[in-house]
């Protein structure tokens, strides 16, 4: 079996979005900064719903904002 990860964009997306802060962030999501900040270092994956609200804000598919990928993944 491959080990698989899934990484996110979301640091990205908020410089893209006027230097969002992750207190922002978190603010309209309805979760803590705290949280941001684990989701952007990769130590805690979002619920369904939290990973949609996030990609919400951000007005783009869930997709752009989260990738899952595996060791089989060429890219």
């Amino acid at each position: 079996m491959s080990e698989a990860a899934i990484r996110n964009s979301i640091r990205r997306f908020r410089f893209e979005h006027d230097e969002m802060t992750q207190e922002e962030l978190g603010r309209r999501v309805g979760c803590t900064r705290q949280t941001i900040i684990a989701l952007e270092q990769g130590k805690y994956l979002p619920s369904l719903e939290l990973a949609l609200r996030i990609a919400r804000t951000f007005g783009v598919p869930v997709e752009d904002v989260f990738e899952y990928r595996t060791a089989d993944d060429s890219n």
